[in-house]
């Protein structure tokens, strides 16, 4: 049988992963690696950050979208890693290993899960943490595919940036990019084919299946004095809720910054005939960073102000505001979409 019909239930698991291991990112941190029963990980700072994340099949993502689109392994190991490097990132810190778990039907290809593994080192590599390794994991059957990260990281001698140290007067800012990601989404599950999209608008699909967090953005923010911080994986408003709730202040949004994020949406906008502002303010898979600062400091490169904190008045407490007007919570939650 030639080796690009092969599927996961032809091979042993000493096999599968003797095709896997080799395709993965090693670096110094991790002193043992893939085949023990645990990876044994250094931590010169002597604090960890540790975070996990899971995607599922059909919640997640979709091996076959509406518009004809076909996830490949690359694109769910990219975004595994891509989402788990950015909450150590949104903590100020930098990935030093990941340990995944794939379960998986029976029937999957073997050269899906090989790009699986491509796609975890390239992104890895390409996103920013060339330190981090693939420090070991698990296979399981399973009648979908399931992809479980955990992910490890360094603070290198700062302190961590929470969601509850923002200040009245501080500034809003953001790195990243905002609504590109549900701009693909939106693209993704729409009638529009694939291969009649522009360029420009591939690249929205390509930022929802590949997102790009800005991984020197976080230890930035920390090094200035970031007050707060956190990765927009939820949308905009709903994440920036829950910085106003832990830090109990009011976060007042500028809706001139916000618009301008909305521009570069506007030609995917006009082809499927709605409005880019949602996917600003309730898109969140682009995973870029939202930060407060003390005010009058100079922003660390990459951010860009998009309000100001304000303290509590009561009612109606803590929350979000844009312009002074109370804002909708729009976003994504695993238990009500």
């Amino acid at each position: 049988m030639p080796a690009e019909q092969l599927t996961v239930q032809d091979l042993s698991e000493s096999e599968l992963l003797a095709r896997i291991f080799p395709r993965l990112n090693h670096s110094p941190g991790v002193l043992l690696g893939p085949g023990d029963d645990a990876a044994l990980i250094a931590a010169p700072d002597g604090r960890t950050l540790i975070s996990i994340d899971t995607q599922t099949q059909d919640q997640d993502f979709r091996l076959d979208w509406n518009n004809g689109y076909q996830t490949s392994g690359y694109d769910v190991g990219w975004k595994a890693a891509a989402q788990n490097l950015s909450d150590i990132n949104a903590m100020g810190g930098s990935a030093t290993s990941l340990v995944v778990s794939l379960t998986m039907p029976p029937v999957t290809p073997v050269e899906w899960v090989e790009a699986f593994a491509d796609g975890l080192t390239a992104a890895i590599i390409a996103l920013g943490a060339p330190d981090c390794s693939v420090a070991g994991g698990d296979l399981g059957r399973g009648r979908e595919l399931a992809v479980t990260v955990a992910v490890v990281g360094t603070l290198d001698g700062l302190a961590p940036v929470l969601r509850s140290g923002a200040k009245p007067g501080d500034t809003i800012a953001v790195a990243g990019t905002l609504g590109r990601a549900a701009a693909g989404w939106a693209l993704l599950e729409s009638d529009i084919q694939m291969d009649s999209l522009s360029s420009e608008l591939r690249g929205l699909v390509e930022s929802q299946c590949r997102p790009v967090p800005p991984l020197a953005a976080g230890p930035a923010a920390a090094r200035v004095g970031a007050t707060a911080m956190l990765d927009i994986s939820d949308g905009l408003l709903r994440d920036a809720g829950r910085l106003a709730g832990a830090s109990d202040v009011v976060l007042d949004f500028d809706p001139v910054a916000l618009k301008v994020h909305a521009l570069p949406l506007e030609p995917a906008a006009a082809r499927l005939g709605v409005d880019a502002m949602p996917w600003v303010l309730g898109g969140g898979e682009d995973h870029g960073l939202l930060a407060t600062f003390p005010a009058g400091i100079q922003l660390p490169q990459g951010f860009t102000a998009i309000g100001s904190v304000q303290a509590v008045v009561e009612p109606p407490g803590s929350g979000v505001r844009i312009a002074g007007q109370a804002a909708d919570t729009v976003g994504w939650d695993h238990f009500a979409d």
